[in-house]
């Protein structure tokens, strides 16, 4: 297991990895005090992607491999659909729910998106609330840091 903080055009984020994949991504700002650890290639190549995004640049987080021991098997679900939106466009709370085989559970889709171990990776800032709201965001920096994420891949909500 192996952390990482890293600078981004957003301020300081972080890592954490182990054999399967990554554990945990935090977006500005992370939790003080840890030691940061060399990171191995496959790692350091999804620092540099974080990074790239943070720009506003264009980048594909699919291929990357997530360790998610102990997830559940919806929020399984979820994070697969969710990691399929691509830049600059959302889908709704409830247009994942369908997607990931639980029709009505928009507000299961929430909590998952809420409690969400890879932001940025698992795309949750570009689920929204039906009729194109914001719907929330628990990062750091709640809505704004979502709008603002948003704003990077040109989408403007209402």
């Amino acid at each position: 297991m192996g952390y990482a903080a890293f600078d981004t055009a957003m301020g300081l984020a972080a890592v954490e990895w182990s054999e399967s994949g990554l554990t945990r991504v935090w977006i500005p700002p992370v939790p003080a005090g840890r030691r940061s650890d060399p990171p191995p290639p496959v790692v350091k190549d999804v620092i540099d992607r974080l990074r790239m995004l943070l720009r506003g640049e264009d980048v594909d987080f699919t291929d990357v491999e997530l360790d998610v021991e102990g997830v559940p098997e919806f929020d399984q679900r979820v994070y697969a659909h969710a990691r399929a939106i691509p830049r600059g466009v959302t889908a709704t709370y409830g247009e994942l729910a369908q997607r990931a085989g639980s029709p009505g559970a928009a507000q299961a889709v929430g909590q998952v998106m809420g409690n969400n171990r890879f932001p940025l990776v698992v795309p949750c800032h570009r689920v929204v609330a039906a009729g194109g709201r914001n719907g929330g965001f628990s990062a750091p920096g709640g809505v704004d840091t979502k709008l603002r994420l948003l704003a990077l891949e040109s989408v403007t909500l209402f």
